[in-house]
């Protein structure tokens, strides 16, 4: 099996594993040093690997829940320099864990999704002045619940985040990062800082340099 680009094989590899119930990640990747074209690329069941000791706060009486147990299923695709596609290497079909319900894998990671016209409500909502927090629990009532929107309140976030790191190059906010980081290559002293507030809302911008 082989395929025309790195994305089209994690797509067949996600759209395989939300058949057969579980979630996905990608591991590592290789890339050539002189093109920098990703030579090899491996895709791990989301529970691959065993996480670091948990270092809880001495007030914390109970422990993160365990996530991930060595899981060994995965895919790997090395690239054909010949044909310039990426080919499978290696797949291995095997879990250690119990896999996910039919009707809750839709909430996995790597299997959640924002539709345009989610999106859309969450941009409204957020021009209008709506905490996130409140318009994810104004949403999920018109659908049922929260397993009925498809996605958790911390897409939301990451959607308007990928949105606004997108407006950075544009605009006056552009300009000003631009500027910032032009000053910071011309001068390594300089430090430069912009806070956000939860909503990732930019609310306070702090320059300084050795001079000051």
């Amino acid at each position: 099996m082989e395929f025309a680009s790195k994305e089209e094989a994690y797509t067949f590899y996600n759209e395989y594993a939300r058949r057969a119930y579980f979630g996905i990640r990608k591991e590592y990747g290789n890339k050539c040093r002189k093109t920098k074209v990703l030579t090899s690329r491996r895709f791990v069941c989301d529970r691959e690997g065993l996480r670091g000791k948990d270092v809880c706060d001495h007030k914390t009486n109970r422990a993160r829940a365990e996530s991930r147990c060595d899981c060994d299923a995965r895919m790997t695709v090395i690239l054909n320099r010949d044909t310039k596609m990426y080919v499978v290497s290696e797949f291995v079909q095997e879990h250690n864990h119990q896999l996910h319900h039919s009707s809750t894998v839709h909430m996995i990671g790597s299997q959640r999704k924002m539709s345009i016209a989610q999106e859309i409500e969450t941009d409204i909502a957020y021009d209008s002045g709506i905490r996130l927090k409140d318009a994810y629990q104004f949403f999920s009532t018109q659908v049922g619940g929260c397993d009925g929107l498809g996605y958790i309140s911390r897409d939301q976030k990451n959607y308007l985040r990928t949105k606004r790191q997108r407006s950075l190059k544009y605009g006056e906010a552009g300009s000003l990062e631009r500027y910032f980081s032009k000053k910071l290559k011309d001068n390594p002293s300089y430090y430069y800082a912009i806070q956000l507030d939860a909503d990732e809302q930019i609310t306070n911008i702090f320059w300084a340099d050795a001079r000051m």
